[in-house]
């Protein structure tokens, strides 16, 4: 199957970790398993291939050459730089390209040329300054692909949290928390599980407020609008259980008493994920690894991306670790394998866990 990989902000870390994920499943690519195509801007490809001292392992190609002609790696530009693009600089024009890439991704992916779509990191300034209203890739994948909406599940293992807001003012959340988009986030949950070969998905909605509102002294959404929905839903035949207080419904998560939580906002549900997929050096305080997989469920199209942001602050050193997006790709390569054994009748498997980066130094 061949994957798009999107770039992500050029002035961020998306163009070396973009090549870095392709030097480290070259294994997988030379065994016939896995075709990559890396979409953004070739100049800061061709940066990031200097800076890394690897040599340019994916070889240019022009979108309107057929693509059974593309190498077994590939990279597409979406144009030339209009202005210069400066590693670690929020700009309009990296802020094009970020877009440009997704859009052009997107329409491969609709028109099945390529399997799944996995994006590097974007900033979100520079998206907007570049004339591109999005919070970020959830809802510009919905509105690029037409769905109605869509909504952010981060997984690391058997962590799996998806979320009814993301990126959306504290303050506001309370007025999203609504039995319909309770039940969306739940019904895409269990369905993407299923897909993953977990039969009957055991789900648990965390709680919005302090102990779940504590009869109403700290707030009344958990017991008017969550405690019903999931009553009817248990109803329905859903295994789930809620609203959990957020203090605790992680930990039972990782012991492995739920398959997935449902978080109520953003903070909620990254913390304890990121928590676990980031690997520091104690004796530096420095990253090692950033592991761990955002899935956007509701798309037409299968799409992953890294649990991590364009590291403006180590952009163009040559330090930022793959590991995040390489276990996006297996995830997504996972959920592509697992969709055809679907509709060909077959029971998935689970997805195997991504191998660690080993050929790129490391870095925070």
């Amino acid at each position: 199957m061949r994957i798009a990989i999107t770039m992500g902000d050029p002035a961020g870390i998306g163009p070396e970790i973009a090549l870095g994920a392709a030097i480290e499943l070259l294994p997988q690519v030379e065994a016939g398993d896995l075709r990559l195509v890396i979409i953004g801007s070739h100049q800061a490809h061709l940066r990031a291939v200097d800076i890394l001292g690897v040599g340019d392992t994916a070889k240019l190609v022009d979108r309107s050459s057929p693509i059974a002609s593309w190498p077994d790696i590939a990279f597409l530009p979406v144009r030339a730089e209009r202005d210069p693009i400066v590693f670690g600089q929020v700009s309009a024009e990296a802020g094009r390209f970020a877009y440009e890439a997704v859009a052009l991704a997107v329409e491969l992916a609709l028109a099945g040329k390529v399997a799944a779509l996995c994006t590097a990191p974007l900033n979100k300034e520079a998206l907007n300054l570049g004339g591109h209203a999005f919070a970020g890739h959830t809802d510009m994948l919905a509105q690029l692909t037409g769905a109605s909406d869509s909504v952010m599940m981060l997984a690391h293992g058997a962590m799996r949290v998806s979320h009814v807001t993301t990126h959306v003012a504290l303050k506001d959340v309370p007025k999203f928390i609504t039995a319909a988009r309770i039940g969306r986030v739940v019904r895409l949950t269990v369905e993407t599980l299923k897909k993953l070969g977990i039969e009957k998905p055991r789900i648990a909605v965390a709680a919005l407020n302090p102990h779940a509102g504590e009869g109403g002294l700290f707030g009344r959404e958990d017991f008017e609008v969550t405690e019903p929905l999931l009553s009817t839903m248990r109803a329905e035949g859903f295994d789930v259980v809620g609203p959990v207080p957020g203090d605790t419904v992680f930990v039972k998560l990782r012991a492995g008493q739920y398959d997935a939580v449902v978080a109520q906002y953003h903070d909620q549900g990254h913390i304890p994920v990121k928590l676990l997929g980031f690997t520091i050096d104690s004796a530096t305080g420095e990253w090692t690894s950033l592991n761990g997989v955002n899935i956007t469920l509701g798309l037409p199209i299968v799409r992953t991306s890294v649990d991590h942001g364009t590291a403006f602050d180590i952009a163009g050193k040559g330090v930022a670790r793959a590991s995040s997006l390489i276990e996006a790709i297996n995830l997504a390569a996972s959920l592509v394998m697992s969709r055809d054994a679907l509709k060909s009748g077959h029971r998935p498997g689970l997805p195997q866990s991504a191998p660690r980066s080993t050929r790129l130094p490391e870095g925070r």
